[in-house]
Parts: structure tokens; sequence; C-alpha cells
């Protein structure tokens, strides 16, 4: 008897992105979506189409510009949706529409006020529209967990009647438990006729900590797609996290025999990482799998059994998910063959311009840091390949500042080809150097979050700022890192500019 797949359903680009402060660009889900392709994921929900023209224009050059998953399209149970979906998703290799329609008493009651018959009509129609257009369709009763058993099975048989071949019980709100959510799953496999026609999927959120929990009950009572997301990115506490899922699978084999996965895991890192500085979402050091403590050992006991043998203190080898055994790789006498074989073991093979301007990048920085680490390199790597058109750039800078004067910055900045020099006032050196730069680009800008971290470790760390301004309608963040946070701060600010500039030009 060979092994039963898992397909893979990834929805960071759709319910992740539906987090609180993790927008993305187009050109950012694109390069998230190329990279879950290298990762493996079977089905890639690139956004909600209908939602906005941004995202619709997200969802279409994932389709066109992302070959290998199957391209999904999220749709609520109405013409305009599936229209809006269909058109969006249309020129993949194998598009989907994902349709879904509330059917538990309380949204049937207070969000949607309409009886169950009504509902079981709506999902009917929509599921046949939406096959009309797309063979590959998929229904999700939305708060499926809290739906009554029989009402459930109803509309289940109903939709895979009408053409669905993938049905998905979401656990919207996180409510349920492992071993109830099982027995929705077994109950489902019991009493609806013809269930085998269709794959059933999971959707569980994680307001109770139980989304990775309940997911894996699902698939061990039938389930055989898992929805989920990058670093658990989502509404609210977020959703089951696709790295958890993925490697308990395969590191406890014994539990679950002949279940299998098509996921690459030695991309797992890498798309973490991806994931969490675009969305400007960091990682906690404690997360599961990816988060910076996940392969760290203090105590002295701990460190010795590992360096008998690994299988002491690791259940799982860091290089299985794309961690290397080290952090420490390089420094300022480093030649630039050392430099491009390190970053093609971290996985990043880049074009000889790129690579040229990244090993200045590297440079200017081990001239400043006596020790260079992974995550250095990664930062220097990421802010290349995602740059966008610099039609503001800085050449330098000087910061008076003290406790008994007031912050002065003095910029040097070239703008639209041009060069300028302005000198401003602040509440602190950061807030001058914004000042400074905003009396020559004369953006009617506003700040609207700043954020600090250390990207590595030791006096000389690599700092890292995230920003968010916002202008009228639109909101872009920024990044920048420097062993200089003011550096930082400044490089954030002119990428902002430069996304707002470039977004405004763009205008859909």
């Amino acid at each position: 008897m060979g092994e039963e797949k898992i397909i893979i359903f990834d929805t960071t680009l759709r319910d992740g992105e539906q987090c609180p402060g993790a927008s993305l660009n187009i050109n950012e889900k694109i390069e998230i979506a190329k990279q879950l392709a290298i990762l493996g994921v079977d089905v890639i929900e690139a956004g909600f189409p209908v939602s906005s023209p941004g995202d619709f224009e997200a969802v279409k050059r994932v389709a066109k510009e992302v070959r290998g998953p199957i391209i999904c399209g999220l749709a609520r149970a109405i013409p305009k949706d599936i229209n809006a979906s269909y058109n969006a998703v249309r020129s993949a290799h194998r598009p989907r529409i994902h349709v879904f329609l509330a059917t538990s008493k309380i949204h049937m009651k207070y969000k949607l006020k309409k009886a169950e018959d009504e509902i079981l009509r709506l999902a009917v129609a929509a599921v046949k529209l939406a096959r009309n257009k797309c063979e590959d369709v998929e229904f999700s009763p939305e708060d499926a967990s809290r739906t009554e058993d029989k009402f459930l099975y109803k509309v289940v048989d109903a939709v895979i009647k009408a053409g669905a071949r993938t049905v998905n019980i979401p656990d919207t709100v996180g409510y349920s438990t492992p071993y109830e959510f099982s027995e929705i799953i077994k109950g489902m496999r019991q009493n609806v006729v013809g269930i085998e026609k269709a794959v059933i999927s999971v959707h569980c959120h994680n307001d109770l900590g139980l989304g990775v929990a309940n997911s894996l009950l699902a698939v061990l009572n039938g389930a055989r797609q898992v929805e989920c997301t990058i670093n658990g990115l989502g509404e609210r506490a977020g959703n089951a996290s696709l790295e958890e899922i993925v490697m308990t699978i395969r590191t406890r084999n014994d539990i679950f025999k002949g279940i299998k996965t098509c996921i690459n895991t030695k991309e797992i890192f890498k798309t973490s990482r991806l994931v969490s500085k675009l969305t400007g979402m960091p990682v906690q050091p404690n997360k599961a799998i990816v988060g910076a403590n996940a392969f760290a050992h203090e105590s002295g006991i701990h460190q010795d059994g590992v360096l008998k043998e690994s299988l002491t203190y690791e259940i799982m080898r860091p290089e299985d998910v794309g961690v290397m055994g080290t952090n420490l790789v390089l420094g300022k006498h480093s030649g630039r063959h050392a430099f491009k074989e390190r970053l093609k073991a971290l996985g990043f093979i880049l074009k000889e311009e790129k690579l040229e301007k990244a090993f200045d990048r590297f440079k200017e920085l081990a001239d400043k840091k006596k020790q260079i680490y992974d995550e250095d390199l990664e930062t220097i790597v990421n802010e290349e390949i995602s740059k966008i058109p610099e039609e503001l750039k800085l050449v330098h800078f000087y910061i008076a500042s003290g406790d008994r004067i007031k912050p002065t910055a003095t910029i040097a900045i070239k703008y639209k080809g041009k060069f300028f020099e302005s000198t401003s006032n602040g509440d602190g050196p950061v807030d001058a150097c914004y000042r400074a730069i905003d009396k020559v680009i004369k953006i009617d800008g506003k700040l609207i979050d700043y954020q600090i971290k250390s990207v590595t470790s030791g006096k000389d760390a690599l700092g890292e700022v995230s920003i968010k301004i916002g202008r009228k309608s639109d909101v872009v963040s920024g990044r920048g890192a420097s062993t200089d946070i003011i550096e930082a701060s400044i490089k954030a600010y002119i990428n902002a500019v430069n996304r707002l500039l470039h977004k405004e030009s763009h205008k859909l």
C-alpha cells in the first residue's frame, strides 16, 4: 500500500495578509508566491480578488507568473465575487475558485439574516456557477465547527453534488478542540453519501492555540488537505502553522503512518524569513521550527548531550528545515568567491549585478562589524532583491544631538536625479532627519508606525528599522538596516518614500 499525500494549501497571501499590520504590495506577493512554489506547496490561495483592485491585480499576476501550484482565489457565494475570482485566476496553469458561505446558527441569524433553506440554495447556486467557469471548485461552510451536524452534512452533500471537488471544514474562530474537531471530520465521512468524491480539507484558526493540533487530528481522521500559513500568520491569533504541521507529519511518521507531504523542508526557514521581512511581522524567538531558539541550547547538560549525540535533545536536524549549523560565517577579509558560496548555501543565487551590489553592502558592513552572521547576509540580499526604483537616495548625513542641545540633522540626498542638502531640527535625531528630508521632497505624509529590532547579537549588532507612512488613502512600509540605528532609520524612511512614489505612479 502506497503513501497518501496531504495537500498543503497555503493561504499566507490571503488569510495571512489579513493579520493586522501585515499588508503586502503586488511585487512582494509575487516574491512570496514564487518562494512558496519552490517550497513545494500544492495550492496557493493568492488573495480575495473582489476585495480591491490591488488584490485582483495581485492574484492575476500570481496566476500568470507562478507555475507549479494550483492558484486559488477566494469568493463569497455571490456572482460578483465568483466572476472576479475566475477572471483573476483564469490564466493559471491550474486555477481554482474557493467559495465560502456561513452555516452556523449565529452567523445565519446575526450576519446573513437567512434561514437554512436559503443558505442551502445559495451554496448550491454558487458552486454551480463556479463550476461552469472552472473545473476545480472548493467550498467552505464558514464557521463549520459551530454548525449543527445535520445541517453541515446536508450542505456538504449538496455542494458535492453541485460539483465541488474539495470541501473545506473551517474552525473559523478557533473554537474547537482536537477531539471534538476530529469527531466532526469522522462524522462527515460516516454520514455524507458520496463524501469520497471530494477531498476533505480543514482550515483551523489558533484562538485557543489549537490550530495545529486540530488540523493534525483531522488528518488522522481522514482529512487530506490542510489549509495553513507560513509562521502561522492570520487574523486574530493566526492560522495553523505550515511548518509545524509538515514537520510533525515528517518527524512522527510512527503516528502518521503512510502519510506524507511534498514540501521541500529545506526551504522552510528561508520562506519563514522572507515572509517575516516582507510583512514586517517578526517571528518570536521560541516559535517552533523557525524561531531563533528552535535549535539553540544554553544548558550545559543539553550542550554536552547534543555534542555527544544530537538526538538526545534535538528531534529534528536543523539542516532539514534549512537552518545552518553555524551563524558565524564571514568577515571583512572574505572575498567574492566565499561570499557567493555562502549565499548559495543559504539558498540565494543572484545575477551578477545584484551579487556585486550585495557584495559591496557586505564589505561596508564588514568594516563596521567584527563578525558577519547569516541573518546579516539575508537582510542584505533581501533588500537588494526587493528593491524598487530609487527616486530618492541618501548621499550622506550629519547629526548634532545631546541632552543640552536641540537635535539637528543635515541630510544630503539625490531626489529625481538632482542633489539637495537640507538641515532641520527635531524632537530627536530621527525626527530631525525625517524633517530635513521632508523639506526637499514636500510629501505631506504621516509616520504611522516605527519599530527597531536587532537582526543579530552582539554590541555591533545589525539593527533593522521598520516604519509605516501614510499619505491620503495610501499606507506603505519601509525597511532599513545598519549598525548605526540613525542610518537605518533614514534608510527605512527613504525606502518607504520610494515605495509611496512608485505606488502613486502605478495607480490601478
